[in-house]
């Protein structure tokens, strides 16, 4: 008998959220991920109580390279931040292509400048060089607009503070980490899927996709 999930290994432990037994390997790798664990699972608690020294270290890591880049933004930019990074999660280039850390970064410029050109008066839609990167500016641009006709007043000036970040931080965790042409992306992604699993723990739900974030 094999592991249902990775048809592979001796399963181990009972998984609530499958009603199997899976093995302690996708227990460990695809907790939150792809298994939807409920907030009552005794290896997600104990794993949350007592995280491994490695998975410790990454995040640890992960806040001291991302620290630079939300260096001075406000409360409300810091949820735009992360609200736009909720569209970069999701996006999913045409074709074989894959998004890079150039493409977010050309995405986020982009989207910054046309905003900052419109908080001084003028209409121009500032484009980015790439397809990929221009599909996904106007991901966020779509997303910015929606957020606005549910009610939520959102000025130009603070949503582009909050692009430049992300386009500082695409550009610059590569140069600092030498980590390849998604380190961003990588790291981003870890951030989140922690984030994701502290709301669905305070919530007393299994970790869902991320949701939108309701600014004052």
């Amino acid at each position: 008998m094999t592991c249902p999930v990775c048809d592979r290994r001796k399963p181990r432990r009972a998984c609530p959220a499958i009603g199997q037994t899976i093995c302690t390997v996708c227990c460990g790798t695809k907790r939150l991920i792809e298994i939807s664990c409920p907030s009552d699972c005794v290896h997600l608690a104990a794993a949350r109580e007592h995280p491994a020294s490695v998975v410790r270290r990454q995040q640890e890591h992960d806040v001291a390279l991302l620290m630079p880049t939300l260096h001075g933004l406000t409360e409300r930019q810091h949820q735009l931040f992360f609200l736009f990074h909720s569209v970069i999660a999701r996006h999913t280039p045409e074709g074989f292509a894959r998004l890079n850390d150039d493409d977010v970064a050309q995405a986020a410029g982009a989207a910054a400048a046309t905003l900052e050109t419109a908080s001084r008066g003028v209409i121009y839609e500032h484009a980015a060089e790439s397809p990929i990167a221009q599909r996904l500016r106007s991901e966020l641009t779509a997303m910015l607009e929606d957020v606005r006709q549910h009610g939520t007043t959102v000025y130009d000036s603070e949503a582009a503070l909050a692009l430049r970040a992300i386009e500082a931080g695409a550009r610059e965790t590569r140069m600092r980490t030498d980590a390849g042409t998604t380190a961003y992306l990588s790291l981003m992604g870890r951030l989140l899927q922690v984030n994701k699993a502290g709301q669905a723990a305070a919530e007393g739900q299994p970790a869902s996709p991320a949701r939108s974030i309701v600014l004052p």
